[in-house]
């Protein structure tokens, strides 16, 4: 795990419209997030081990010179790997069994050989188009190569699914493809701008500016009932884990803590900390995973960058916009 270790961005296409109500069609197969307690994976979401594209030397953000490489994580297909989603839809409210599998181009083989990172050969995100709902996924992978994972959905809308992985010999992958959920839809506004969350009697308070094209420090302080949580538990190899999403297009950036366990100078809490770089003005959704007594949680914040227009930050308290973001068992 590299100390200020840069985000990658993804761009990609919004997400298709859904009217009042959201039907969904056809055959489908289910999603599933299967958790590990004590593991965690990439959304959002990811410890040790998410596959992430290191930018190339010569590679600068827009206005710097030089056109970044092509964006990953939010295209089903790159570098002669696809992402072969074989449950695209699912009934909300209902658990079911997501399952998938990343496939060669050309031959069609399922990859069987991975290069293990943070403790998992894969790590899988899943978020709504709306961003509150949110899951970091453990899936089981079968000899054959397919993976799958059980899920339950709280509502009915568009969500997008990240495989974040490295194959053997190959170089790391963020792949993206959409799911969708049917049932009513109600579309939810973007949560509020926050920069503390609280769950489970957990506060966690964020602190740094993100400023599009430009490295920032992240510092995250996790307390509870006041007092600083001083013995926080290596989670995949790390005190925490952060992805973040660009509200819109679902852009995905994933960050490694500054530090890891056992470095000699890094502490297991209070605080956190993450180098960011994001690519471009707008609010982001955070999601921070930590460990604590054995029990994985999930903070989540709403910020902006770049001066983009923020409302005065409320008072956090867990409602029903935030019901489904937490790390998935």
């Amino acid at each position: 795990m590299n100390t200020g270790l840069r985000i990658t961005v993804f761009a990609a296409a919004l997400a298709a419209t859904f009217g009042a109500a959201y039907g969904v069609g056809g055959a489908v197969d289910a999603i599933s997030p299967s958790s590990e307690s004590g593991t965690h994976s990439g959304a959002g979401g990811h410890a040790a081990g998410h596959a992430e594209r290191a930018p190339a030397k010569n590679e600068q953000v827009k206005g710097g010179g030089h056109d970044p490489a092509p964006p990953g994580g939010l295209e089903i297909s790159r570098n002669g790997y696809t992402l072969d989603l074989k449950t695209p839809r699912l009934v909300a409210g209902k658990e079911a069994e997501l399952r998938f599998a990343v496939v060669q181009d050309g031959s069609g083989r399922k990859v069987t050989a991975y290069q293990r990172e943070h403790g998992k050969e894969l790590h899988l995100i899943l978020a709504s188009r709306d961003l509150t709902v949110y899951r970091h996924l453990h899936p089981a992978r079968a000899v054959d190569g397919t993976w799958s994972a059980p899920v339950k959905l709280p509502k009915a809308g568009g969500y997008r699914v990240f495989a974040d992985f490295k194959p053997k010999g190959g170089e790391a992958l963020t792949l993206g493809a959409d799911l969708a959920a049917s049932g009513t839809y109600e579309p939810a506004e973007l949560p509020e701008h926050n920069t503390t969350a609280r769950i489970d009697g957990y506060e966690v308070k964020l602190s740094g500016d993100l400023t599009p094209g430009k490295a920032n420090e992240l510092t995250l302080t996790v307390t509870k009932g006041g007092e600083p949580v001083r013995d926080l538990q290596p989670y995949l190899g790390a005190y925490g884990h952060l992805v973040a999403l660009r509200s819109g297009d679902l852009a995905y950036l994933h960050v490694h803590p500054n530090g890891e366990p056992g470095d000699g100078k890094t502490r297991p809490g209070p605080e956190v900390s993450f180098t960011a770089t994001v690519p471009s003005a707008g609010a982001y959704r955070l999601f921070l995973d930590f460990q604590h007594k054995g029990e994985v949680r999930t903070a989540a914040f709403t910020v902006h960058a770049g001066g983009a227009a923020k409302e005065p930050e409320k008072p956090s308290q867990p409602g029903p916009a935030e019901e489904g973001i937490g790390h998935a068992h």
